[in-house]
């Protein structure tokens, strides 16, 4: 039985540590960061967030496709050949956007760290 219980604990925590661990290739940045990031138009700026969250609050610059919608938009909306930063509130759908992305081939993708939380 200790045997069983080694194992669902080191999958556990496997399944915790890839949910948690920053996607290899995805460039993670601060709102400070971002801050000077806005001024480039040649980079792309999606809020995953929902459309009620975004409308509650976002940032001029950033486009809205939800995060369930986004693999179907990508392609459509968003460019290979540029660099797509994404956002949401606390930086977790963001992330999962982000392995998205890299999964659909994006290969200049970059999430911001916090969200719309560390925004100011």
């Amino acid at each position: 039985m200790d045997y069983i219980n080694y194992v669902l604990l080191a999958l556990f925590i496997v399944f915790i540590g890839y949910r948690i661990l920053p996607t290899k290739g995805v460039r993670n940045i601060s709102t400070a960061e971002l801050k000077n990031e806005l001024r480039d138009k040649d980079k792309l700026f999606i809020d995953v967030r929902t459309p009620g969250e975004y409308k509650g609050n976002h940032i001029r610059e950033f486009k809205n496709i939800p995060l369930n919608l986004l693999s179907q938009k990508a392609e459509k909306e968003l460019s290979k050949d540029k660099e797509v930063i994404v956002i949401c509130q606390s930086g977790m759908r963001s992330g999962q956007a982000s392995k998205l992305l890299k999964k659909l081939g994006y290969t200049k993708v970059t999430n911001v760290k916090g969200g719309m939380n560390a925004w100011s």
